[in-house]
């Protein structure tokens, strides 16, 4: 479905986990969202089994991570797949005046979410709420994935963020952080001395998380001679954010080197390793009680 005005398209998938998969700036014609070189498999399903299974349905964009975020593993006696049920199951989709109204009832968690998409000028803003129907436990986050022409030059990153950590799980060779690294941000120690996580560059693959992001968080990212996306976001239920920047720098099936995307994801939970290995961990996880909606917001700003 398409959602439209004078400033900004959007393309979202209700049959691909909710996910929006386009975002155009009609201005200048640059594409805001992550746009991934392989041909997705048109199977939804509530759990994608590994990493390599959720790439399959996924080529970009933004969806949502819940009930799960991170790994695919057992917790409370259910299965979670990878990055979740929201990201890769059928939402219904309605219209509602000009917003575009998403929702679920959950397999995977007695649990209900609804999305509501609104254009506003260069604004897209998203509006969730989450209902449940027992206790539950979740990982709650958005996969806000940018690229396309947007990193076609040098991006800096600005962020309400004081402090940054390295992910302790995801060190492939092409991450230039030592793992588990904490340092104020924008500066993290590296293997071979400090990475500046406000200029990314070319060949990284790496995960690290934003800390202390104060109670307006926002984290910003302009190209060089071009557009700068604002994204903004509720600190509660999001306290923190991950952080992905995947610069050609992963040659394993399906990058093969050739992906650019680079993730700006507000989350209830650290480390970003899905909830069994989360709550294993220490992670704090997002406590859902019947008649006590959580609700959220987020903002994408282009200017």
């Amino acid at each position: 479905m398409i959602l439209e005005n004078s400033c900004l398209r959007a393309d979202v998938r209700a049959e691909a986990g909710a996910t929006i998969a386009s975002l155009r700036h009609l201005a200048s014609g640059v594409e805001m969202l992550a746009q991934l070189p392989w041909d997705p498999v048109a199977a939804p399903t509530h759990a994608a089994p590994d990493e390599l299974s959720w790439l399959a349905r996924w080529t970009g964009g933004w969806p949502p991570l819940f009930p799960n975020g991170g790994d695919a593993g057992l917790h409370a006696g259910v299965h979670h797949g990878f990055h979740g049920e929201a990201s890769v199951a059928t939402w219904t989709a309605t219209r509602d005046g000009k917003a575009l109204v998403l929702a679920r009832r959950f397999l995977t968690v007695p649990a209900r979410m609804t999305r509501r998409l609104t254009l506003d000028g260069p604004c897209l803003t998203l509006d969730a709420e989450v209902e449940a129907d027992a206790p539950c436990e979740v990982i709650w986050g958005e996969h806000v994935t940018l690229g396309g022409a947007l990193l076609d030059g040098p991006v800096t990153l600005a962020t309400s963020a004081t402090r940054a950590v390295a992910s302790a799980d995801y060190a492939p060779p092409e991450s230039p952080l030592v793992p588990g690294a904490e340092s104020p941000w924008p500066c993290l120690p590296g293997r071979t001395g400090t990475v500046d996580l406000s200029h990314p560059q070319s060949g990284w693959s790496l995960l690290a998380g934003l800390f202390e992001l104060g109670p307006a968080p926002f984290v910003e990212v302009t190209r060089e001679g071009g557009p700068t996306v604002r994204i903004e976001w509720t600190a509660d239920p999001w306290p923190l954010a991950w952080l992905w920047i995947e610069t050609g720098g992963d040659r394993n099936v399906p990058w093969f080197g050739r992906g650019r995307a680079l993730g700006v994801e507000p989350s209830t939970t650290w480390p970003p390793t899905g909830l069994a290995r989360a709550t294993r961990a220490g992670g704090r996880l997002l406590q859902l009680r019947p008649g006590e909606p959580g609700r959220a917001r987020l903002s994408l700003l282009v200017t």
